[in-house]
């Protein structure tokens, strides 16, 4: 299940195409994630996330410093960088929420990529090794690893967030 917000590109995109990728970088690439705060693939960009001090950005890869490859079941690209990368097609989706606009999606993985240094076990029951994984977690607007706060996050200082905790 994903919950995303309306005024974004990738709730229209699930809509449209039916098709994602859900790509899960490591703590090592949080400057790379963090170059995409404030930005969306929505033009015009909506009056809100203007006023929260979001742009319009058409190249997302390219700013991150990120290399899209080729997906095997869907068209949208995976992050080549990120460790873990599912593919997903949307089952079902509505709106929900009453103080916020937003969707959910009903995601059903098809294909799931996983960098084989953090597999462990025989080929016919690799699973993915908890002490080489090193996701990066996102937390109301904050970098954590699992050992804590990893990098400070441009999108927490945002007017947005000042909105949110006031």
């Amino acid at each position: 299940m994903l919950g995303l917000g309306q005024m974004g590109q990738t709730s229209d995109n699930l809509i449209r195409t039916r098709e994602c990728v859900i790509n899960l970088p490591s703590e090592d690439l949080v400057t790379q994630v963090d170059r995409l705060a404030l930005t969306t693939g929505k033009d015009p960009v909506p009056d809100k996330k203007r006023q929260w001090g979001y742009r319009y950005e058409p190249d997302k890869f390219g700013i991150a410093g990120f290399t899209a490859v080729e997906s095997s079941c869907v068209a949208p690209p995976r992050i080549a960088e990120c460790p873990v990368q599912m593919e997903g097609m949307v089952h079902e989706f509505r709106p929900f929420g009453k103080n916020v606009s937003a969707n959910m999606f009903e995601v059903h993985i098809v294909r799931l990529h996983v960098d084989e240094k953090l597999l462990v076990g025989d080929e016919q029951h690799p699973h993915i090794d908890p002490v080489r994984w090193r996701p990066l977690i996102m937390s109301f607007c904050r970098f954590f690893g699992l050992s804590g706060e990893v990098h400070p996050s441009r999108l927490a200082e945002s007017e947005f967030m000042k909105l949110v905790t006031q």
